[in-house]
């Protein structure tokens, strides 16, 4: 068993400790693309071999300099340790694009393509994405896989066999209101189900893209990256390339599985009932508004005579279930759509998916709260003397969770508007900036107006303040708030 820290420890020790373990631990995600590149015969094996003995060596460096000051962590120590890692993790991510010669590519554009990868986010700033060596097309892919449920609960299925507690790296990294809830009675063995299931998923999803009609590489990857929300594709014309009913179905219904909280499918596979699922408050009310924006959208593309019934609706449920999911997958042919339909389903791409899964987004159990709230409040005015209660499901919604939501929702639009102003400040169009902003802080992926076809077309300036909101979207704001206050730093 490790030594513990004495009492007088020091904090940044046991920080320096983790980060060094998880940069470590990461360090080895550049071995299966390394792979790939040496099966192919392609040079980029120098790229990921550089990448993983640069932070491998100082990461096992700090690990073991540091590992006589383990001690529990406090919650200020998640959250220090979240933010410092994303940004290590941005940067690790990116290193492999930039190295490689053959890409030509800049800081800001590595920087961006690692960025948007590892937050699921899928905007891309390559041209010409079906020219890459296959090495990139995996190691995107696999990016938006690790990215999607967050190395850290990955992290913390060992950090037990290291002597450290986990709960609170835990309670930083998972989206939603309900951070508490577990699944298993250890964390470890919580992480450890999550990722099974996700795994799971990610097979089935490869299996039944090669059933439609993909290449097996092609489905590896888009498995990859349609279970993770993430959008990265093998095509310059994503999805559209294909030009297939049954991928874009499959796509589909793979995005709006994803988007369901993981805690349900879990529990769905452990019992052998599809009870979870019929009791999910908040997956009803997500599959309701799913639903309407499906048929909006056919009916919008259909009046305009853009595709015949069938082609409306599977284009429709295609594009609203990657859009609302913050998938990314599109297409070859979205930006033709009406104005006020891309419009639609941008905002849209705010909702998300359920807490739990790995979407992007305001969440739908945040609206939900939301919602029932302002139906309450209505109810109130009109029945002053009434005491009304707020219930999601079998719950009742404190006034903790409810202040919680409201803040979140205020803090998130407020960030979202001054990311937009920013952008038109640099010169872009209002719609440009509200597409790219949407795209980038909800970890959604498809722009709009110039940022449509590449996201190549924003300046350097742009391009890292987008890196910081796709950062801001994936750790759900708080953690980089956190860390600016001045209560943060006191003793």
């Amino acid at each position: 068993m490790l030594p513990h820290a004495p009492a007088n420890s020091s904090r940044p020790a046991i920080v320096i400790h983790l980060c060094g373990f998880l940069v470590l631990l990461y360090s080895f995600s550049m071995l299966p693309p390394m792979l790939v590149a040496l099966f192919c015969k392609d040079r980029s094996y120098f790229s990921f071999l550089v990448t993983f003995v640069t932070f491998f060596v100082p990461g096992c460096a700090a690990w073991l300099a540091t590992r006589r000051q383990i001690a529990p962590l406090k919650t200020r120590d998640g959250f220090l340790i979240i933010v410092l890692f994303w940004i290590l993790f941005s940067l690790i991510s990116a290193m492999p694009f930039w190295l490689d010669n053959a890409l030509g590519l800049n800081a800001a554009q590595a920087l961006f393509e690692g960025v948007s990868g590892i937050t699921t986010t899928g905007a891309t700033i390559m041209n010409d994405v079906s020219g890459l060596p296959k090495a990139y097309l995996y190691y995107r892919a696999q990016l938006n896989f690790i990215g999607g449920l967050g190395v850290i609960v990955l992290a913390v299925a060992v950090l037990p066999l290291l002597g450290i507690g986990g709960m609170k790296l835990y309670q930083s990294e998972m989206p939603g209101p309900f951070k508490e809830e577990r699944l298993t009675p250890r964390l470890a063995d919580t992480s450890r189900t999550l990722w099974l299931t996700y795994v799971l998923l990610g097979a089935a999803c490869a299996v039944a893209y090669r059933i439609a009609g993909m290449p097996w590489f092609d489905a590896l990857c888009h498995g990859l990256s349609t279970v993770s929300l993430g959008g990265f594709s093998t095509r310059n014309e994503s999805i559209g390339f294909y030009d297939s009913y049954p991928i874009e179905l499959v796509a589909g219904l793979f995005s709006l599985l994803s988007a369901v909280n993981f805690t349900v499918w879990f529990v769905a596979f452990t019992r052998r009932t599809l009870k979870p699922f019929r009791r999910n408050a908040e997956l009803h009310f997500f599959l309701l508004v799913t639903l309407i924006i499906v048929l909006l959208t056919a009916w919008q593309v259909w009046h305009k005579g853009m595709y015949d019934l069938t082609g409306s609706l599977v284009h429709a449920f295609f594009l609203a279930s990657s859009m609302i999911t913050d998938n990314g997958l599109a297409t070859s042919d979205y930006a033709s759509w009406p104005a006020h339909t891309i419009v639609m389903l941008l905002l849209a791409s705010f909702f998300g998916g359920c807490v739990g899964s790995t979407c992007g987004g305001i969440k739908a159990l945040r609206f939900l709260i939301l919602f029932k709230q302002s139906r309450n409040e209505v109810h109130q005015l009109a029945h002053p003397r009434a005491i009304l209660s707020l219930h999601i499901g079998q719950s009742v919604v404190n006034e903790r969770v409810l202040r919680s939501v409201c803040s979140f929702f205020f803090l998130y639009m407020l960030v979202s508007i001054l990311f937009i102003w920013a952008l038109t400040s640099m010169g872009y169009d209002l719609l440009s900036a509200f597409g790219t902003v949407a795209a980038c802080i909800n970890n959604m992926g498809l722009g709009f107006g110039v940022t449509a076809a590449s996201f190549d077309t924003l300046n350097d300036g742009a391009k890292y303040l987008m890196c910081l909101a796709m950062i801001l979207g994936r750790l759900e704001i708080y953690p980089f708030l956190i860390l600016l206050s001045r209560f943060f730093w006191r003793a």
